[in-house]
Order: structure tokens, then sequence, then C-alpha cells
């Protein structure tokens, strides 16, 4: 296998690696190392032992990025505030053409999931992962966690059922998502608290995370007359030369903040009967650097 045939492998299957390394670990940065080490014994490997590159491919990724989470566990332990995961630019596009299969991959990449899966084992989220956002076969996630086929379908029964019954209900629709975030954004901004808060769920639930880097709630607020009335104050508050742009990030419409042309924060909102059920705000500078300047 030549050098330039060892590299087109190994960026043929790299939009699947980072996918799985970003959902085990929720840092692109992390995901982006798990990766990078995966092509530096990928490229030392003996290939023609490899019968199947991507299988192989996986399990190198999936391996290293559970000894990664191991690793982070006691640096989330010690984490200032809610933890968020860093928020992801999502544009499944024409790599992905069916339209099932996206939503598969939105859902698994959400927020909403990705804060459930820091509370499952390494090895659950490893399973989760490989089988329902990517839909592997048990008997190759067994063999890529060294595990029997029947352990790895009752990692994955366990783990279904620990994401289905923590994960909060949302609407995927992304054309009502993106209406309610508009109409979110208008009433905060005109400090209008009756709009706001008719469109807030009256258990609404807003997570800040800040990592003690920056301003935000180090506890999430709950209730929709706290969650507005802490919009409210922030809204109110005199920012010059503020911007907000509508984009993508994992999966869904966000709104990213930015003042002096540099990124403040990204928030995102989560929507379930015409209502806001959950505000997520990343204020954490280190999670907002792949968003650059202006």
């Amino acid at each position: 296998m030549t050098t330039d045939t060892v590299t087109d492998v190994f960026e043929e299957h790299r939009p699947v690696l980072t996918g799985v390394a970003y959902r085990m670990l929720g840092r692109i940065a992390d995901a982006e190392d798990v990766v990078q080490e995966a092509w530096l014994r990928w490229s030392s490997t003996v290939r023609e032992d490899v019968r199947e590159p991507r299988a192989f491919l996986v399990r190198i990724v999936t391996r290293l990025a559970i000894d990664r989470l191991r690793q982070l566990r006691t640096r989330r332990e010690a984490y200032v505030g809610p933890w968020l995961p860093e928020p992801l630019v999502t544009d499944f596009g024409p790599a992905v053409p069916d339209t099932a299969e996206q939503a598969v991959l939105a859902d698994s990449v959400s927020v909403a999931v990705l804060v459930v899966l820091e509370s499952l084992s390494p090895l659950e989220r490893a399973v989760f992962v490989l089988r329902e956002a990517f839909g592997f076969p048990y008997g190759e996630i067994a063999t890529t966690l060294d595990r029997t086929e029947a352990a790895v379908r009752q990692l994955a029964g366990r783990a279904r059922r620990h994401v289905e019954e923590r994960k909060p209900r949302y609407d995927v629709d992304p054309v009502h998502r993106r209406d309610l975030t508009e109409r979110f954004l208008a009433a905060a901004a005109g400090g209008d608290i009756e709009e706001l808060l008719a469109l807030l769920a009256p258990d609404v639930r807003l997570v800040g995370d800040s990592g003690g880097k920056s301003k935000a709630p180090l506890r999430i607020l709950e209730s929709a007359e706290k969650v507005g009335r802490f919009l409210q104050a922030v809204a109110h508050e005199p920012i010059p030369d503020l911007e907000v742009r509508s984009l993508e990030l994992n999966g869904g419409p966000a709104l990213l903040v930015l003042i002096d042309g540099k990124p403040d924060s990204v928030m995102q909102i989560d929507v379930w009967g015409g209502l806001i059920q959950c505000v997520y705000i990343v204020r954490n500078p280190d999670k907002l650097t792949g968003f650059g300047g202006a």
C-alpha cells in the first residue's frame, strides 16, 4: 500500500472516526487528539494484515477514546459549575443523504443526549455510540471492545434504558426550533418579560457552562420565573458592539453571540409541545475557540 493510498484510506474514514471520538468525549480538541493518535498507529501498521480498514480504525479510536474518557473523569469532577459539551458545527448535507440517518446522527450529537452520556460508564458510552449512532453490529462492537457479544448486548440495553429515562423530550423539527429560537431572542433582547415567559415551559431549565472562566449561573436555574428574570437581567446589560449570528450546532439551530468581533457565548434551546424546555448557554472561552474572530 503506497503512502498516498494509506492517507486516502484514513481520510475516507476520518468523518466516522471524528464522529465516534466527539460523541465519546464531548470536546473537539480531545476528539482530534484521539484521531491523530489513530493516524499515527495506522501509518505504522502492517496494513496487509488489515482486512477491514474501517473496523480496524474504529477499534483504535474507540479504545483510545475510552482511555481518554477515563482520564477526563477526574478533571470533570472538579469542573466549576455545570458541564456542557463543546459546541460542534454540524452540516451532514450530501455526506449523509438519507433523511432518517441524518435524524439519528443529529439526535446522537445533540446537547441533551451528550449530557446524559456523561453519566454512562466509558464502556456503556462506547457501546451506545457505536450501536445507536453508527449502527455497528453487536459482533463488531464485541471485537472492538474485546468483550463477548452477550456482554455487549447487555451493555447496550442498559445504556439505552439509561439514556431514554434521562433524556428530556424535545422536538427535532429544525424549522419549529428555529422559529422559537428567533422569537426567544427577540423577546429576551427586547426585554419583553411577558412574551419571554409565554415561550417558556413552567419547569424550564437553564444550564450555563462557564468553567469558572466567565459569568454564568453556577447552578442550573429551574422554573420559568427564575429563567425569565435571569435572561431579562442579562438583556438589559449595556453591551457595545454586540452581534448575534444564527448557525447549526449539534444538529439544531443555535445562536452565536460575538462582542467586539470575538465569540462570547453560544445559546441553544430544546423545544417540546411548543414551549422551551431547556436553555443551554456555553460561555467557557476554551469551548468557543473554534469560532475564531469576526
